[in-house]
């Protein structure tokens, strides 16, 4: 399979790494994986990223079914005629990806349209292909890059066109493109059953102080006004926000709230499984309403209920066992305590997982 990426390969894993894997895992086929390259131009904030995307990977870690490339390129395709210059500089690229998919008989997998991905596409006409669409990406575009944000809808249009296969990860995504491919289909976001933590889980609440809790990148996403407003009416309980701060907030923080930095994911894991209430703090825009929360997924597989804000694929969650959605902060009060009143069996943490688990996402797309 050769899998054009949306993330490097050394980043935090997520959907694009455990869809390689469960590819390897049900053909024992091998993994032409391409990193991303920049599809707009850069901003100050891109390079505080940075900082904190690297799962720790070496190239001597990785698995014998694995190759990874990366493609060079200039940021500029925002800017006119980008895309002749970058298609000279991805000649080796592209060489590569053609051989390898005529030594394999390989597919073609897209997890972020661009360029390159129509490159390819041309280049391989006959070859099964899939996309899958896991965000609005054209939403990301700020700034100067909003030039870019045609160029984005155009490549997008193309290979949603074109390919074999059309996943999306949301219902959102879902309602904008079944209405231009009826096959669709929508495979939700999971998680990674051998990632939990093997010790017995502990699904009694562990008394006063309340710990609610979140594990994640606090970015332009976050709702900073919801939370404090949690922290306001929980004033004798703790309000722990964990992972790589890339904003500052712009209000004065209550005493209660705490951070923590960024830790590697078995040691995340072991915070959210602390957690009395799962915390899923985010803004309702554009950036999150196609988004798939896979800490949902975690929180759920650990035993922990779920307190969200009403964005994305939570809104289609009120009903779930566990999980209380917040429509404001008016109703802040009256969730929390349900949430924190709530308690999973062992037994319906296990169920939940294994349902959810990612090879039983993928297993769902019958690419074969």
């Amino acid at each position: 399979m050769i899998y054009l990426s949306p993330l490097p390969w050394t980043s935090f894993e997520q959907r694009p790494h455990k869809f390689a894997r469960w590819f390897h895992l049900r053909t024992g086929g091998k993994v032409l994986w391409i990193d991303p390259y920049p599809t707009r131009l850069p901003k100050l904030s891109d390079f505080k990223r940075l900082r904190f995307s690297s799962n720790g990977n070496l190239k001597n870690d990785m698995p014998a079914w694995l190759e990874v490339i990366r493609p060079a390129s200039l940021p500029i395709e925002p800017l006119g005629g980008s895309e002749k210059i970058n298609k000279m500089i991805w000649r080796k690229t592209l060489i590569k990806a053609f051989s390898f998919a005529h030594d394999f008989n390989a597919i073609v997998a897209i997890g972020k349209p661009s360029a390159l991905a129509n490159q390819v596409l041309d280049g391989l006409p006959e070859a099964l292909s899939i996309y899958d669409a896991m965000d609005d990406f054209p939403a990301f575009y700020a700034g100067i890059s909003k030039k870019a944000m045609l160029s984005m809808l155009n490549w997008e249009t193309q290979i949603v066109d074109r390919v074999s296969t059309l996943v999306v990860s949301s219902t959102i995504l879902l309602n904008r493109w079944s209405a231009i491919r009826a096959d669709t289909k929508l495979i939700y976001n999971g998680l990674d059953v051998s990632a939990l933590p093997n010790a017995e889980l502990g699904f009694v609440k562990s008394g006063s102080p309340i710990r609610f809790g979140y594990v994640g990148t606090i970015s332009a996403w976050f709702d900073w006004s919801w939370l404090i407003k949690l922290a306001e009416i929980r004033p004798n309980d703790e309000i722990v926000v964990i992972g790589p701060q890339l904003v500052t907030c712009p209000y004065e923080l209550p005493d209660n709230i705490y951070f923590k930095p960024a830790c590697e994911h078995q040691e995340a894991l072991m915070h959210m499984k602390s957690f009395d209430v799962g915390l899923i703090p985010f803004l309702r825009n554009q950036l999150t309403s196609s988004v798939d929360p896979i800490k949902y997924y975690e929180y759920r597989a650990l035993g922990v209920s779920v307190l969200s804000t009403a964005f994305g694929e939570m809104l289609f969650r009120f009903n779930e066992p566990g999980t209380f959605v917040s429509k404001s902060n008016d109703d802040l009060d009256e969730l929390a305590s349900q949430a924190v009143c709530w308690s999973f069996t062992k037994s319906e943490a296990d169920e939940f997982a294994i349902k959810n688990s990612w090879n039983s996402r993928f297993d769902q797309i019958k690419l074969y």
